[in-house]
Protein backbone atom coordinates (compact mmCIF):
# COMPACT_ATOMS: atom_id res chain seq x y z
CA UNK A 1 0.00 0.00 0.00
CA UNK A 2 1.14 3.23 -0.82
CA UNK A 3 -0.04 6.81 -2.01
CA UNK A 4 0.30 5.94 -5.69
CA UNK A 5 -2.00 3.56 -5.16
CA UNK A 6 -4.09 5.47 -3.21
CA UNK A 7 -4.23 8.21 -5.96
CA UNK A 8 -4.18 6.18 -8.77
CA UNK A 9 -8.07 4.69 -6.96
CA UNK A 10 -9.05 8.31 -6.85
CA UNK A 11 -9.05 9.14 -10.31
CA UNK A 12 -9.57 5.25 -11.34
CA UNK A 13 -13.57 5.72 -9.63
CA UNK A 14 -14.07 9.37 -10.33
CA UNK A 15 -16.25 9.03 -13.34
CA UNK A 16 -18.17 6.90 -11.09
CA UNK A 17 -18.85 8.42 -8.19
CA UNK A 18 -19.66 12.06 -6.57
CA UNK A 19 -17.24 14.54 -5.50
CA UNK A 20 -19.32 14.99 -2.18
CA UNK A 21 -19.85 18.57 -0.98
CA UNK A 22 -18.06 19.70 2.33
CA UNK A 23 -20.63 21.78 4.75
CA UNK A 24 -20.15 23.87 7.82
CA UNK A 25 -22.14 25.76 10.63
CA UNK A 26 -20.92 28.80 12.24
CA UNK A 27 -23.58 27.52 15.42
CA UNK A 28 -21.97 23.83 15.75
CA UNK A 29 -18.53 25.19 15.40
CA UNK A 30 -20.01 27.42 18.50
CA UNK A 31 -21.00 24.39 20.12
CA UNK A 32 -17.73 22.12 20.44
CA UNK A 33 -15.25 24.91 20.44
CA UNK A 34 -13.47 24.02 16.84
CA UNK A 35 -13.78 24.53 13.21
CA UNK A 36 -15.93 22.00 11.48
CA UNK A 37 -15.91 20.67 8.19
CA UNK A 38 -18.46 18.07 6.94
CA UNK A 39 -17.69 15.77 4.28
CA UNK A 40 -21.19 14.78 3.20
CA UNK A 41 -21.33 11.14 2.04
CA UNK A 42 -25.03 11.26 2.60
CA UNK A 43 -24.85 13.26 -1.04
CA UNK A 44 -23.31 10.65 -2.78
CA UNK A 45 -24.30 8.08 -5.06
CA UNK A 46 -27.00 5.80 -2.99
CA UNK A 47 -26.58 7.95 -0.49
CA UNK A 48 -23.40 6.16 1.29
CA UNK A 49 -19.59 6.58 1.14
CA UNK A 50 -19.73 2.79 0.14
CA UNK A 51 -20.16 3.36 -3.33
CA UNK A 52 -16.73 4.43 -3.34
CA UNK A 53 -15.14 0.73 -1.99
CA UNK A 54 -17.69 -1.38 -4.22
CA UNK A 55 -16.63 0.33 -7.53
CA UNK A 56 -13.38 -0.07 -7.18
CA UNK A 57 -13.28 -3.59 -5.92
CA UNK A 58 -15.51 -4.48 -9.00
CA UNK A 59 -13.01 -2.54 -11.13
CA UNK A 60 -10.41 -4.16 -10.05
CA UNK A 61 -11.78 -7.65 -11.40
CA UNK A 62 -10.50 -9.42 -14.34
CA UNK A 63 -12.93 -9.59 -17.36
CA UNK A 64 -13.41 -13.08 -16.95
CA UNK A 65 -14.43 -12.10 -13.20
CA UNK A 66 -16.42 -9.63 -14.80
CA UNK A 67 -18.53 -11.91 -16.87
CA UNK A 68 -19.49 -13.91 -14.19
CA UNK A 69 -20.57 -11.28 -11.64
CA UNK A 70 -19.89 -9.77 -8.09
CA UNK A 71 -21.88 -11.17 -4.81
CA UNK A 72 -22.48 -9.31 -1.48
CA UNK A 73 -24.32 -10.00 1.61
CA UNK A 74 -25.62 -6.63 3.16
CA UNK A 75 -28.83 -6.00 5.07
CA UNK A 76 -28.64 -2.01 3.45
CA UNK A 77 -25.70 0.48 2.10
CA UNK A 78 -23.48 -2.13 0.85
CA UNK A 79 -26.25 -4.42 -1.15
CA UNK A 80 -27.35 -0.72 -2.66
CA UNK A 81 -23.68 0.19 -3.21
CA UNK A 82 -22.56 -2.82 -5.07
CA UNK A 83 -26.19 -3.38 -6.95
CA UNK A 84 -25.37 0.16 -8.43
CA UNK A 85 -21.75 0.13 -9.10
CA UNK A 86 -22.58 -3.27 -11.11
CA UNK A 87 -25.30 -1.71 -13.25
CA UNK A 88 -22.91 1.50 -13.84
CA UNK A 89 -19.98 -1.11 -14.98
CA UNK A 90 -22.71 -3.84 -16.87
CA UNK A 91 -21.65 -6.53 -14.40
CA UNK A 92 -24.40 -8.96 -13.10
CA UNK A 93 -24.69 -8.00 -8.98
CA UNK A 94 -26.09 -10.95 -6.45
CA UNK A 95 -27.22 -9.82 -3.35
CA UNK A 96 -27.70 -11.93 0.11
CA UNK A 97 -29.95 -10.07 2.34
CA UNK A 98 -31.27 -11.13 5.98
CA UNK A 99 -35.05 -12.01 5.43
CA UNK A 100 -36.11 -9.15 7.97
CA UNK A 101 -34.04 -6.32 6.48
CA UNK A 102 -36.64 -2.75 5.73
CA UNK A 103 -38.33 -3.65 2.53
CA UNK A 104 -37.40 -0.16 1.43
CA UNK A 105 -33.89 -1.50 1.24
CA UNK A 106 -34.95 -4.63 -0.81
CA UNK A 107 -36.60 -2.27 -3.01
CA UNK A 108 -33.70 0.17 -3.44
CA UNK A 109 -31.16 -3.32 -4.64
CA UNK A 110 -34.30 -4.03 -7.05
CA UNK A 111 -34.15 -0.74 -8.23
CA UNK A 112 -30.83 -0.72 -8.87
CA UNK A 113 -31.00 -3.71 -10.13
CA UNK A 114 -29.56 -6.04 -7.95
CA UNK A 115 -30.71 -9.63 -7.54
CA UNK A 116 -31.63 -10.24 -4.37
CA UNK A 117 -31.50 -13.61 -2.26
CA UNK A 118 -33.01 -13.82 0.79
CA UNK A 119 -31.37 -15.75 4.33
CA UNK A 120 -31.88 -15.97 7.80
CA UNK A 121 -30.45 -13.17 9.53
CA UNK A 122 -27.41 -14.28 11.23
CA UNK A 123 -23.43 -14.14 9.62
CA UNK A 124 -23.49 -17.30 9.19
CA UNK A 125 -26.56 -18.00 6.65
CA UNK A 126 -25.34 -14.80 4.97
CA UNK A 127 -21.68 -16.21 4.83
CA UNK A 128 -23.25 -19.63 3.02
CA UNK A 129 -25.63 -18.06 1.06
CA UNK A 130 -23.32 -16.10 -0.67
CA UNK A 131 -20.93 -19.06 -1.11
CA UNK A 132 -23.83 -20.69 -2.66
CA UNK A 133 -23.49 -18.41 -5.00
CA UNK A 134 -20.09 -18.43 -5.33
CA UNK A 135 -19.88 -22.20 -6.55
CA UNK A 136 -23.03 -21.70 -8.70
CA UNK A 137 -22.60 -18.76 -10.80
CA UNK A 138 -18.99 -18.20 -10.17
CA UNK A 139 -20.06 -14.91 -9.03
CA UNK A 140 -16.82 -12.68 -7.35
CA UNK A 141 -17.56 -12.02 -3.74
CA UNK A 142 -16.71 -8.97 -2.17
CA UNK A 143 -17.23 -8.51 1.63
CA UNK A 144 -18.96 -5.47 2.68
CA UNK A 145 -15.63 -3.48 4.49
CA UNK A 146 -13.02 -6.61 5.01
CA UNK A 147 -11.80 -6.13 1.51
CA UNK A 148 -8.65 -4.56 0.81
CA UNK A 149 -9.95 -2.80 -2.85
CA UNK A 150 -12.71 -1.85 -0.73
CA UNK A 151 -10.95 -0.04 1.92
CA UNK A 152 -9.00 1.58 -0.81
CA UNK A 153 -12.18 2.76 -2.26
CA UNK A 154 -13.58 4.33 0.57
CA UNK A 155 -10.01 6.38 1.03
CA UNK A 156 -10.92 9.15 -1.54
CA UNK A 157 -13.58 10.21 0.42
CA UNK A 158 -10.95 11.54 2.97
CA UNK A 159 -9.03 12.19 0.04
CA UNK A 160 -11.54 14.85 -1.41
CA UNK A 161 -11.44 16.15 1.60
CA UNK A 162 -7.96 16.86 2.46
CA UNK A 163 -7.09 18.11 -0.63
CA UNK A 164 -10.06 20.83 0.43
CA UNK A 165 -8.96 21.11 3.76
CA UNK A 166 -5.23 20.16 3.75
CA UNK A 167 -4.67 21.78 7.22
CA UNK A 168 -7.04 19.61 9.23
CA UNK A 169 -6.09 17.96 13.25
CA UNK A 170 -8.33 15.68 12.89
CA UNK A 171 -11.21 13.06 10.80
CA UNK A 172 -13.57 11.88 12.85
CA UNK A 173 -15.67 8.48 11.40
CA UNK A 174 -18.39 6.22 12.44
CA UNK A 175 -16.99 2.79 13.01
CA UNK A 176 -18.76 -0.98 11.90
CA UNK A 177 -16.90 -2.92 10.20
CA UNK A 178 -13.79 -1.12 9.95
CA UNK A 179 -13.99 -0.50 6.41
CA UNK A 180 -14.35 3.17 6.57
CA UNK A 181 -12.14 4.19 9.13
CA UNK A 182 -9.69 2.21 7.87
CA UNK A 183 -10.15 3.66 4.49
CA UNK A 184 -9.87 7.03 5.89
CA UNK A 185 -6.48 6.37 8.18
CA UNK A 186 -4.62 5.63 4.83
CA UNK A 187 -5.58 8.31 3.75
CA UNK A 188 -4.92 10.89 6.51
CA UNK A 189 -1.00 8.59 6.68
CA UNK A 190 -0.26 9.80 3.03
CA UNK A 191 -2.18 13.26 2.57
CA UNK A 192 -2.90 14.30 5.89
CA UNK A 193 0.30 15.39 6.88
CA UNK A 194 -0.01 15.51 11.10
CA UNK A 195 -4.00 14.63 10.48
CA UNK A 196 -5.20 12.54 13.20
CA UNK A 197 -7.82 9.99 12.46
CA UNK A 198 -10.47 9.01 15.12
CA UNK A 199 -13.51 6.36 15.61
CA UNK A 200 -16.79 6.79 16.65
CA UNK A 201 -18.77 4.18 17.54
CA UNK A 202 -21.97 3.01 20.04
CA UNK A 203 -21.23 2.39 23.21
CA UNK A 204 -24.12 -0.84 22.69
CA UNK A 205 -21.68 -2.52 19.53
CA UNK A 206 -18.42 -1.29 21.67
CA UNK A 207 -16.13 -4.08 19.65
CA UNK A 208 -13.97 -1.97 17.83
CA UNK A 209 -13.13 0.46 21.04
CA UNK A 210 -12.40 -2.85 23.20
CA UNK A 211 -10.32 -4.93 20.06
CA UNK A 212 -8.02 -1.60 20.02
CA UNK A 213 -7.67 -1.83 23.87
CA UNK A 214 -7.09 -5.42 23.74
CA UNK A 215 -5.54 -5.46 20.47
CA UNK A 216 -7.21 -8.56 19.41
CA UNK A 217 -10.82 -8.40 17.13
CA UNK A 218 -13.50 -8.74 20.16
CA UNK A 219 -17.36 -9.34 19.26
CA UNK A 220 -20.14 -8.38 20.14
CA UNK A 221 -22.83 -10.10 22.13
CA UNK A 222 -25.55 -7.56 21.49
CA UNK A 223 -26.34 -4.63 18.96
CA UNK A 224 -28.93 -2.87 20.56
CA UNK A 225 -27.94 0.62 19.17
CA UNK A 226 -29.74 3.01 16.65
CA UNK A 227 -26.77 3.03 14.47
CA UNK A 228 -28.44 0.14 12.24
CA UNK A 229 -24.84 0.49 9.87
CA UNK A 230 -22.62 -0.18 12.92
CA UNK A 231 -23.83 -3.29 14.22
CA UNK A 232 -20.95 -5.18 12.35
CA UNK A 233 -17.68 -6.38 13.56
CA UNK A 234 -14.24 -5.97 12.42
CA UNK A 235 -12.00 -8.17 9.93
CA UNK A 236 -8.25 -9.64 9.64
CA UNK A 237 -7.71 -6.94 6.68
CA UNK A 238 -9.06 -3.52 8.16
CA UNK A 239 -8.02 -4.22 11.99
CA UNK A 240 -4.54 -4.38 10.96
CA UNK A 241 -4.66 -0.65 9.21
CA UNK A 242 -6.48 0.26 12.08
CA UNK A 243 -4.54 -1.00 15.30
CA UNK A 244 -1.61 0.31 13.50
CA UNK A 245 -3.07 4.31 12.27
CA UNK A 246 -5.76 4.75 14.54
CA UNK A 247 -5.06 5.66 18.52
CA UNK A 248 -8.49 6.38 19.51
CA UNK A 249 -12.17 5.63 19.49
CA UNK A 250 -14.60 7.56 21.38
CA UNK A 251 -17.51 5.69 22.83
CA UNK A 252 -20.95 7.49 22.61
CA UNK A 253 -24.55 6.31 24.15
CA UNK A 254 -27.92 6.69 21.79
CA UNK A 255 -29.28 9.25 23.44
CA UNK A 256 -25.88 11.96 22.49
CA UNK A 257 -26.77 9.79 18.89
CA UNK A 258 -30.27 11.13 18.51
CA UNK A 259 -29.38 14.67 19.46
CA UNK A 260 -26.07 15.44 17.32
CA UNK A 261 -28.43 13.95 14.49
CA UNK A 262 -31.28 16.38 15.41
CA UNK A 263 -28.51 18.81 15.25
CA UNK A 264 -27.19 18.20 11.99
CA UNK A 265 -31.08 18.10 10.63
CA UNK A 266 -31.52 21.26 12.56
CA UNK A 267 -28.46 23.35 11.45
CA UNK A 268 -26.98 21.50 8.57
CA UNK A 269 -30.38 21.30 6.44
CA UNK A 270 -29.56 17.56 5.56
CA UNK A 271 -30.72 14.26 6.01
CA UNK A 272 -28.20 11.94 7.57
CA UNK A 273 -28.57 7.93 9.51
CA UNK A 274 -27.89 7.90 12.63
CA UNK A 275 -24.75 5.94 12.04
CA UNK A 276 -23.17 9.39 10.65
CA UNK A 277 -24.29 11.38 13.84
CA UNK A 278 -21.84 9.12 15.74
CA UNK A 279 -19.02 11.20 14.65
CA UNK A 280 -20.65 14.32 15.81
CA UNK A 281 -21.80 12.80 19.09
CA UNK A 282 -18.27 11.89 19.53
CA UNK A 283 -16.65 15.54 19.13
CA UNK A 284 -19.72 17.22 21.45
CA UNK A 285 -18.50 14.55 24.24
CA UNK A 286 -15.26 14.80 24.07
CA UNK A 287 -15.24 18.71 23.01
CA UNK A 288 -12.47 19.49 25.93
CA UNK A 289 -10.01 17.26 23.59
CA UNK A 290 -10.49 19.33 20.34
CA UNK A 291 -11.13 22.86 21.43
CA UNK A 292 -9.66 25.16 18.82
CA UNK A 293 -8.57 22.38 16.27
CA UNK A 294 -9.96 22.11 12.75
CA UNK A 295 -11.83 18.86 12.32
CA UNK A 296 -12.92 16.69 9.43
CA UNK A 297 -16.17 14.98 10.17
CA UNK A 298 -17.59 12.07 7.53
CA UNK A 299 -20.83 11.85 7.36
CA UNK A 300 -21.21 8.28 6.31
CA UNK A 301 -24.62 8.26 4.42
CA UNK A 302 -28.38 9.10 4.27
CA UNK A 303 -30.31 6.34 4.11
CA UNK A 304 -32.80 6.61 6.44
CA UNK A 305 -36.57 5.27 6.96
CA UNK A 306 -38.10 8.99 7.42
CA UNK A 307 -41.02 6.97 9.26
CA UNK A 308 -38.68 5.95 12.00
CA UNK A 309 -37.01 9.26 13.07
CA UNK A 310 -36.17 9.11 16.32
CA UNK A 311 -36.47 12.49 17.44
CA UNK A 312 -38.29 12.72 20.80
CA UNK A 313 -38.26 9.35 21.43
CA UNK A 314 -34.64 9.20 23.16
Amino acid sequence: MNKETLSKTSKLIKPHVHKTAVLSSQLLNNIVGAELFFKCENFQKMGAFKMRGATNAIMQLSEAQLEKGVVTHSSGNFAQAVSLAAKSLDVKAYIVMPENAPQVKKNAVLGYGGNITECKPTVEARQNAANDIVEEKGATFIHPSNNLNVIIGNSTAAIELLEDYNNLDYIITPVGGGGLIAGTALAAQYFGGKCEVIGAEPKEADDAYRSLLSGKIESNSTTNTIADGLRTELGDVNFPIIKQQVKQIIRVEETEIVAAMQLIYQRLKIVVEPSSATALAAIIKQKHQFLNKKIGVILSGGNVDLTQLPFGKY
